[in-house]
């Protein structure tokens, strides 16, 4: 993988330090910029990334959490660039670029069985945000795949950018009205349209803002429920996590219930 070049649209240097949520939490968001680019570094990519620390999974739900970064998760309803339900008890954020190889094979290999296994149970909500690292075709793709989702196309531009073959092929504007059409996107002119608007642009440079404030510094990186996991981990690490999460979850769901009809018992 090619090492990240700086944009027109990368934030300034003091906008990429990590975001002050407390001393515990930049510790956190150290290990993940560390672990995130350890992951995904060209010189480790022959080796198993199963061991990197942010990776490691402990059977202690409570371990490796950070409450600060799991309120990054917005649990809007009307998110164009999510999946399932609003109200899920664990949800995953992903910060990934369309040009990032491990983005793919975590979108070809391991999303699709996460979907299937835990989102249409309504476990799991699964956010995106766009995180381009790697130049202008970057910040192309992901106002693309924002655009599409404007016009309710996302998850269909994401299946058709991340399929085998397609990142060699680049996503110059040609390619990605290409790839919106393949996806299902009914008006191309207005595709075309949002993709240079201003609304697009924002939003995206909100994503890749917020993945440099809590130390992300290259993809795909993760968090479960404010679990740092940095790149296309193997699927039992997700597994565990999302698991673990839910299990922590549903006791505090159970211990507030006790609470509560302890306190109406009292009454």
């Amino acid at each position: 993988m090619p090492t990240p070049k700086k944009s027109a649209a990368t934030p300034s240097t003091s906008s990429r330090k990590p975001l002050v949520y407390g001393a515990v939490v930049v510790l956190a968001a150290g290990l993940l910029g560390f672990a995130s680019y350890r992951a995904t570094s060209p010189d480790d990519a022959s080796k198993d990334t199963a061991t990197s620390p942010a990776a490691e999974v402990s059977a202690d739900p409570n371990e490796g959490v950070y409450p600060e970064l799991a309120k990054l998760a917005r649990r809007d309803a009307d998110d164009k660039l999510a999946t399932g339900r609003a109200d899920a008890p664990v949800v995953l954020i992903e910060y990934a670029d369309f040009k990032c190889g491990y983005c793919g094979k975590f979108a070809r290999d391991t999303e699709p069985e996460l979907i299937e296994k835990y989102v249409e149970d309504g476990t799991l909500r699964i956010e995106w945000r766009n995180f381009p690292i790697f130049g202008e075709e970057s910040e192309i793709a992901a106002r693309a795949a924002w655009a599409a989702g404007q016009q309710d196309r996302f998850w269909e531009f994401h299946r058709a950018a991340y399929a085998e073959g397609v990142k060699e092929k680049g996503f110059g504007k040609d390619r990605v009205k290409a790839l919106a059409e393949e996806a299902g996107v009914k008006d191309l002119d207005r595709f075309m349209k949002d993709l240079d608007g201003d609304a697009a642009r924002a939003a995206v440079k909100k994503d890749q803002e917020q993945a440099y404030g809590i130390g992300a510094t290259s993809t795909p990186s993760f968090l479960i429920n404010g679990r740092p996991i940095a790149g296309a981990q193997p699927d039992e690490t997700f597994t565990r996590a999302i698991e673990a999460a839910a299990g922590q979850a549903k006791a505090k769901t159970t211990g507030n219930a006790g609470g509560d009809a302890a306190g109406d018992a009292a009454k």
